[in-house]
């Protein structure tokens, strides 16, 4: 089982419980591919009667066709939704108006007690290697924050003006300590939300085609122009798969051998990469692909 939650997240817990009196709506940032699994359920009991925004980020990644699902299954929860993309900056500029919205309230008791300029303080949260920080710097418009594409980039706290009428509190990414469903772990893996100095990446690889083979079938044959045709039901099937990627690819050892750990890089590469096709890892319940 995946577990991942070094100190520093703990650490950064308590202080966004801390800052959590400070701050009128929480903006939470989701990856679009993994939209429940990537929803820190430690966030409902920090922001608990604060308005909520949720941001499906890297939406562009995802199946389409599951995304509009999610989106409906979190307005459907009572969150104010928007699908975003940080890195083009698509939707960016939406999300000042879903503040207004999700703060409407807020900003008529002001007025009825004489307070006109006060900003709304929104807080941004979300996992490790969600986005957070290039949203943030696309919603602003210059580089405020430092990113990166490796978990845990974001450290301290950083407050940040927007305008006359928003203030920002980044906070750096936390998890929570553990995941009860290990599926969970397996899919923040392999997004890149979990350190990848901690994972067995050949067998996170397995993982991934045993999921392709159910719900993508036609991704490995597009991608390395292999057919698939024996059934895939364990890692023991799986592994004989990604022989058949290292083969093709000339991930190859000494003797022509096949290497495994280059494979599963290039598998694992090319699905963060999308070269795979876009790809919801979280399926809804009653989902259909028609």
């Amino acid at each position: 089982m995946i577990q991942w939650y070094p100190g520093h997240m703990a650490k950064a817990k308590r202080m966004m419980q801390e800052d959590m009196k400070l701050i009128d709506v929480v903006i939470e940032l989701v990856d679009a591919r993994v939209p429940l699994s990537s929803k820190n359920p430690d966030i409902d009991t920090l922001a608990n009667n604060k308005s909520r925004i949720i941001l499906l980020n890297k939406h562009d990644m995802a199946d389409q066709h599951y995304t509009k699902q999610w989106k409906e299954y979190f307005e459907a929860k009572g969150y104010f939704v928007a699908l975003v993309n940080s890195k083009s900056g698509e939707g960016v500029k939406k999300v000042q108006d879903i503040v207004g919205r999700a703060c409407e309230e807020k900003i008529a008791r002001d007025r009825r007690r004489g307070i006109l300029n006060r900003p709304v303080r929104a807080m941004v949260v979300g996992i490790p290697n969600v986005g957070k920080s290039t949203f943030i710097n696309s919603f602003v418009g210059r580089a405020s924050t430092k990113t990166g594409d490796k978990p845990g980039v974001t450290k301290g706290k950083q407050w940040i003006r927007i305008n006359k009428f928003i203030e920002l509190l980044d906070t750096p990414g936390i998890l929570w300590p553990k995941f009860e469903d290990p599926a969970v772990g397996i899919r923040l893996a392999l997004i890149g939300s979990i350190n990848d100095t901690i994972i067995n990446k050949v067998d996170l690889s397995l993982d991934l085609i045993l999921f392709l083979k159910e719900q993508y079938p036609e991704a490995i044959q597009n991608r390395y122009g292999i057919e698939v045709s024996d059934p895939i039901e364990d890692k023991k099937s799986a592994a004989k798969v990604l022989e058949q990627i290292a083969i093709k690819r000339s991930c190859l050892v000494k003797g022509g051998e096949p290497d495994f750990d280059r494979a599963a890089n290039l598998l694992l590469e090319d699905f963060r990469s999308v070269r795979l096709g876009k790809i919801t890892l979280d399926i809804p319940k009653e989902a259909d692909k028609s």
